[in-house]
């Protein structure tokens, strides 16, 4: 399907520039539509599984990755109580050779300027910014670029407002759920931190994920435990009774990891979202990708990985149907299955991660027996989708 109109997409994060990219390199020319006036670097650390990365170095931008990012040489899961080591996933080369591409770890506002860049320089994509798309957006756009679009993509997040024009799209529901975000300088870490692993500590109710962020040489470390929602806010800052929760969900833990979260008083607290399912386009001519779809808790690390294969699959399937109709049913018809898989391997994550009693003793018997062989051939089907065969 080729238009002389061009392609619509509202937002201009993660999803959003890579449709665009995605569609470019399959000739169809796009208008990205972005409320704010200027794209800021912000966010936190960001891991880019295999199955995300072997699309964005498809497009072309694996050196200006290779600036920004690190390689982990591994996973390691850590009991957050004992620091005793419960299983490790190869990646770094192993990554490479198993999955066909790499697993990285970099700043999120790093990838944001690696696709800016990226589409700056395509001469089939126009960045709008300061363009707020409210109310129908298909009269917005088109009184906005001066006629209408062949379709129009939401990539506006988990508060899309694009998601309000499509009868019987989800609707954003809070997890139960709070993520705490905090950067630690590389000099201020202790040797529990390692700078070519991820590192998750796991405890009951709670979780602390760490990797290095090499542009800031500094580690990211997200705390997520059991919490409450903010007042329709995004996100917030420390309060002396936010402080309380988060003290008490790692009272239990190892002195040596509390060392490292006494800076959380300069943390930001994330109210973790989810989108339930919904339809994810209106039959015609307007379609959700990522969080605007789907958004889901980060027990998987997939939700960029998410917007990126949306990203690709959607493109691929404009590019390949007669119509827009057509591809969007394809398209939903494909993402589905996939989208609920992953969505089970984060509830299954949340379990296993934050178990108490005897699950916990039944969890680390079972990561004890299956050694990291058999702990990378079980993601195999999620950060091998799409590498050829072997």
């Amino acid at each position: 399907m080729q238009s002389a109109d061009p392609v619509a997409i509202v937002g201009a994060g993660i999803a959003g520039l890579t449709a665009a990219l995605c569609l470019a390199r399959r000739g169809f020319k796009t208008d990205i539509f972005e409320q704010a006036e200027a794209l800021e670097e912000t966010g936190a650390g960001l891991q880019l599984s295999p199955n995300a990365s072997r699309i964005l170095i498809e497009l072309g931008l694996l050196p200006a990755l290779q600036d920004v990012w690190s390689e982990p040489d591994s996973i390691a899961l850590v009991d957050g109580r004992s620091l005793r080591l419960l299983a490790r996933v190869p990646a770094g080369s192993s990554a490479r050779n198993r999955w066909a591409a790499p697993y990285g770890v970099l700043h999120r506002g790093s990838l944001q300027r690696v696709l800016l860049k990226a589409v700056e320089a395509e001469p089939l994509c126009r960045l709008h910014l300061g363009r707020r798309i409210e109310g129908d957006p298909e009269a917005a756009i088109t009184n906005g670029i001066g006629c209408r679009a062949s379709m129009i993509i939401g990539a506006d997040g988990i508060w899309s407002r694009v998601r309000a024009s499509i009868a019987g799209a989800g609707s954003a529901c809070f997890s139960g759920n709070v993520a705490w975000r905090l950067m630690l300088p590389r000099h201020s870490a202790n040797a529990h931190l390692s700078a070519d692993r991820v590192t998750a500590f796991l405890g009951p109710n709670a979780h602390l994920v760490a990797y290095p962020i090499r542009e800031t040489d500094s580690f990211n470390l997200v705390a997520i435990i059991e919490g409450k929602p903010t007042d329709g806010t995004w996100a917030g800052r420390n309060s002396e009774d936010r402080q309380r929760e988060f003290t008490a969900a790692f009272e239990s833990w190892h002195p040596d990891l509390h060392a490292l979260l006494d800076d959380a008083a300069s943390a930001t607290y994330w109210p973790l979202y989810t989108v339930g399912d919904g339809a994810w386009h209106n039959g015609r001519d307007i379609v959700l990708i990522g969080d605007a779809a789907h958004a889901m808790t980060p027990f998987a690390a997939q939700g960029a990985a998410m917007a990126i294969e949306d990203a690709c699959e959607l493109a691929r399937y404009l590019a390949c149907s007669a119509d827009v109709p057509s591809a969007l049913a394809q398209y939903d018809s494909a993402r589905r299955p996939r989208i609920a898989r992953v969505r089970q391997r984060a509830a299954f994550n949340r379990f296993a991660y934050h178990a108490r009693g005897p699950v916990r003793i039944g969890r680390d018997l079972v990561l004890a027996l299956k050694g990291p062989e058999a702990l990378a051939a079980d993601l195999d089907w999620l950060y091998g989708y799409g590498a050829p065969e072997r």
